[in-house]
């Protein structure tokens, strides 16, 4: 039995949705992102990409590429909605369905041809039950492998479908460019150019004993996907690694009780999402940007995992008290990974300890979600969110 693995991949899934959900944006260059003119671009529509417009690139460089650009909020609780009931039609098709990101996933197709027809068809098929229920368009590949499966989805977008079939896959991987195989990023790319190196065909002239003294692992991995091997299943759920959450802000800024704010603004926010997840992480990461565009991280590792918005607060306090400002920041933000901790021991009864305090800080936080979900997000807010944030000082 062939196995046939879709990668499904929605087009422009942000601005798509904000098309949309407002007509009026419909054929317009439509630019997605937070913080204004100072933010990062999270999405851009096809009408703006033809300027050079994409993901991840400043807004403002976006801007000065398409002055006619419209730029909207980011509404990722809308985003996520319109996920779910993509996911939804997606496991109508079959059980085994991999969610890779709000925008993608991957659906094992193997052995479904007596209930949906060919694999084709069958793609076809899910892309109007997709059209049908949301309004929007995806773009579908069909591989026997994952990694194949995502480059396929990619090439004839938007609204497109793509097939590698077996006999055509040894040609295919010695002719693609070496920059649109997953896992090879701009840092080995280079590496890649300076060997001489820009396709599978190129890739291949090598041992895999050669990659891996390159490269170590990756270089296995590179090795393997030019010559069709990914032996990853399609998971129907993957833990998540990490949680995080940052702000950009409108003026670069080194004050100390202003960036403190925001950092407990994250934790609350992280720890909500992490005990609604019920995850527990031990490993707190500072995120610093400054103004130059330069990335700091600075991480800890807490004794036991945490779930609590206090306990994450003054961990990434601590990290920024150590962290010496050089200049201005433009964005700070907060991540929590670490998942798989070791387990913790039971409290004995009227402890007094630090895990008999975190225990209490989390039973709070719990509460409060709790209160919030039935009331309303405003109906109970901790004191320090009652007052305005700092002002941001330009020294």
């Amino acid at each position: 039995m062939e196995t046939w693995i879709m990668h499904v991949d929605m087009d422009a899934f942000y601005a798509s949705i904000e098309q949309k959900d407002n007509p009026a944006l419909q054929g317009k260059p439509v630019v997605v992102g937070g913080g204004g003119a100072r933010g990062v671009v999270s999405a851009a529509s096809y009408e703006v990409r033809k300027f050079g417009v994409h993901s991840a690139m400043p807004i403002a460089q976006a801007l000065l590429l398409c002055p006619n650009a419209v730029l909207v909020p980011v509404r990722m609780a809308r985003y996520v909605e319109v996920s779910r009931r993509v996911l939804g039609i997606l496991q109508q098709y079959s059980p085994l369905v991999e969610q890779a990101s709000v925008d993608e996933a991957y659906l094992d197709a193997t052995g479904l041809g007596r209930l949906f027809g060919p694999v084709e068809s069958m793609a076809r098929q899910i892309k109007e039950s997709i059209r049908l229920e949301t309004g929007l368009t995806c773009s579908i590949g069909l591989a026997p492998v994952k990694f194949l499966a995502k480059i396929a989805s990619d090439l004839n977008k938007p609204d497109g479908l793509a097939v590698l079939a077996p006999e055509g896959i040894p040609e295919f991987l010695r002719t693609l460019a070496i920059g649109k195989i997953p896992g090879v990023g701009k840092a080995m790319l280079q590496s890649l150019e300076l060997l001489g190196v820009r396709t599978g065909g190129d890739v291949r002239r090598y041992s895999k004993a050669f990659w891996e003294r390159r490269f170590g692992k990756a270089g296995i991995a590179l090795y393997d996907r030019v010559h069709g091997i990914d032996p990853r299943p399609v998971q129907p759920f993957v833990p998540p690694k990490s949680e995080s959450a940052e702000t950009t802000f409108e003026t670069d800024t080194r004050d100390l009780a202003f960036l403190k704010d925001w950092l407990f603004r994250h934790a609350d926010r992280v720890g909500r999402s992490l005990r609604k997840h019920k995850l527990k992480g031990n490993v707190i990461t500072l995120k610093v940007k400054y103004a130059d565009f330069r990335l700091v991280t600075r991480r800890c590792t807490l004794p036991a995992p945490t779930c609590s918005t206090e306990t994450i607060y003054q961990a990434a306090c601590d990290l920024l008290d150590r962290l010496p400002l050089e200049k201005r920041v433009r964005l700070i933000g907060v991540g929590v990974s670490g998942f798989g901790g070791s387990p913790q021991q039971l409290l004995l009864p009227f402890s007094n300890t630090a895990q008999e305090q975190e225990a209490r800080c989390t039973r709070l936080d719990i509460l409060m979600d709790t209160l919030q979900a039935r009331f309303g997000a405003e109906a109970l807010l901790r004191g320090r969110m009652l007052h305005p944030l700092g002002k941001k000082s330009e020294g």
